[in-house]
């Protein structure tokens, strides 16, 4: 991961964290390999840092979109 890409993506995780703090880290990032990867035992190993982050994008949006549809 460039710095650039880290820094968003670990900016990313710590809102998805907070979001759902009743999934485990490792859960979240495995969840998120698989949104990026397929679900394939693979995936997590597999799984650019640049698809890893356009998943974590896109869980965010759709998360905020939920609540926002739900309040």
């Amino acid at each position: 991961m460039t710095n650039t890409t880290r820094r968003e993506f670990f900016r990313i995780l710590e809102e998805l964290s907070a979001t759902c703090p009743e999934v485990r880290l490792g859960q979240l990032i495995v969840n998120l390999s698989y949104l990026a990867h397929g679900p394939a035992a693979e995936s997590p190993w597999d799984v650019e840092d640049e698809e890893l982050l356009a998943a974590a994008r896109k869980q965010l949006e759709e998360l905020r979109s939920h609540r926002a549809s739900v309040a």
